[in-house]
C-alpha cells in the first residue's frame, strides 16, 4: 500500500567517502566499457518465475514508488524510513564509496555497487560481508542507507546495481523510480544470482572481510533471497533475510468438469536444494506473501531446513522503507483516518522489530 510515493530525483555520490574504484588485482573498468551481459555462475538455476514475475503479484500500491515528505524521529538502531535516508547518509561517518566490480571472474563487464566497511577501510579487524538486494526502485538511496546500518551494525555491506547491464553499463546515477522499475523486467534469475556472487566474491577478497557471507533483500531483492539459497551461491554463503519476497512457486491446476482447481503453492523442489537457513518477514498488507507462509513453514520443516516467518499484523508491504513516513489520505472516510495513524504505527513496530531479528540471524549465521 504505497500510494503516497512518488519518484525520487536523481543522486549522485553521496556517503561519508566516496570515490571510484577497480577490482582488486584486476584490470580497472571504465564508465566507457560496453554493457554486460546476462550471465549465470556455474549451476545456476534457471527455475522459478519469470524476470517480473514479482511484480506481476504485486498490488498496484505496492509499484508506486515512495513519495519525499515529512520525517518523524528516527531510530538510529535501525536503517533510516525512506524519507530519513538522504539526512542519515549524509551524517554517517562510516567509510563508503562506489565501485565497478567485474560481473564474473576473468569478465570485461562491469556492475557499480555501493559499498560502506564497519572499520575505518585501513583498520586490520575483520567483519564478514552482507550482500543487500535493492526492490523494484533500484539502487536508491533508502538501499544505500540500509548497508549503512548493515555497516553500523559490524558487516562489510554492499550493495550492487542489479540494473548496470540493461541501464547501459555501471553508473553512480539514481535511476528514476519508473525507469527502474521499466529496465529490471529484464534481469532474470540467472543474472540475479550472478550479480549477487561478483559482489560477495568482491567484498569477500577485501583485506579486512572474512570470508563468510549472507544477503538480505527488499521486495524484488527479497524474491532474489531465496533465488540465491535454492542455487546454493558461492562458497562462504550462509543464510539469507527476505523482506516480503516469496520463493518459487509452482502454477495451480484449473478446474475441470468432474475436479476441483488446484491453488498455486510453494515449489517443494526447488525449497528442498536450500542448504543455509532463510528467514521471511512479511507484512499482512502483503496478502499473497502472506498465504503462501503456511506453506512455505510446512515445507521447510518437512524438508528439514532451517527457517523462520514473522508475518506482521498491519504491517504494508515495504514496511522497512515506509515505517513511520507520513502518509497522505486517500479520502475523507474515518476509516481512512485510522489508516492514516495505524498503518505507519505498524509499520514502524515491524521495523523495530525485524531489523534487530535480521541482526541477531546474520551475526549467528556469519559468525
Amino acid at each position: 500500500m504505497m500510494l503516497r510515493r512518488l519518484s525520487l530525483p536523481l543522486v549522485f555520490l553521496a556517503g561519508a567517502c566516496t570515490l571510484q574504484r577497480s577490482t582488486p588485482g584486476g584490470t580497472p573498468v571504465t564508465h566507457s566499457e560496453p554493457a554486460a551481459t546476462a550471465s549465470s555462475a556455474p549451476g545456476a538455476t534457471t527455475r522459478g518465475p519469470s524476470a517480473d514475475d514479482h511484480m506481476a503479484h504485486m498490488a498496484a500500491a505496492d509499484l508506486a514508488a515512495p513519495v519525499p515528505g515529512g520525517v518523524f524521529r528516527q531510530d538510529l538502531s535501525i536503517p533510516a524510513s525512506n524519507n530519513g535516508a538522504p539526512e542519515r547518509l549524509k551524517a554517517s561517518n562510516r567509510h563508503s564509496e562506489w565501485v565497478k566490480i567485474a560481473s564474473a571472474p576473468g569478465a570485461t563487464d562491469s556492475i557499480m555497487a555501493w559499498v560502506v566497511y564497519p572499520y575505518s577501510k585501513t583498520s586490520t579487524q575483520k567483519a564478514p560481508v552482507v550482500v543487500v538486494v535493492h526492490e523494484i526502485f533500484g539502487l536508491s538511496t533508502w538501499v544505500r542507507g540500509v548497508a549503512d546500518q548493515a555497516a553500523a551494525d559490524g558487516f562489510i555491506a554492499i550493495a550492487p546495481d542489479f540494473l548496470s547491464r540493461v541501464r547501459g553499463g555501471p553508473s553512480s546515477e539514481e535511476l528514476s523510480s519508473a525507469d527502474a522499475r521499466r529496465l529490471i523486467a529484464g534481469v532474470n534469475a540467472a543474472e540475479k544470482n550472478a550479480v549477487i556472487n561478483a559482489a560477495a566474491n568482491y567484498a569477500m577478497m577485501l583485506p579486512n572481510a572474512t570470508q563468510k557471507y549472507a544477503v538480505i533483500g527488499y521486495c524484488w531483492g527479497g524474491t532474489a533471497v531465496w533465488g540465491h539459497a535454492v542455487n546454493g551461491g558461492v562458497k562462504g554463503f550462509s543464510g539469507g533475510v527476505a523482506f516480503y519476497g516469496a520463493p518459487y512457486t509452482k502454477a495451480g491446476t484449473p478446474a475441470t468438469a468432474t475436479t476441483p482447481a488446484v491453488p498455486a503453492t510453494v515449489d517443494a523442489d526447488s525449497l528442498a536444494k536450500i542448504k543455509a537457513p532463510v528467514m521471511l518477514l512479511n507484512g499482512s498488507g502483503d496478502a499473497r506473501i502472506g498465504a503462501l507462509m503456511p506453506a512455505i513453514e510446512s515445507t521447510m520443516k518437512q524438508l528439514g531446513k532451517t527457517y523462520t516467518g514473522v508475518n506482521y499484523e498491519g504491517a504494508i508491504h515495504g514496511f522497512l522503507r515506509a515505517q513511520a513516513d507520513p502518509i497522505t489520505p486517500r479520502d475523507t472516510t474515518a476509516a481512512e483516518a485510522a489508516r492514516v495513524v495505524n498503518e505507519p504505527a505498524a509499520n514502524l513496530k515491524a521495523a523495530k522489530d525485524g531489523w534487530p531479528k535480521t541482526i541477531a540471524f546474520l551475526r549467528q549465521v556469519l559468525k
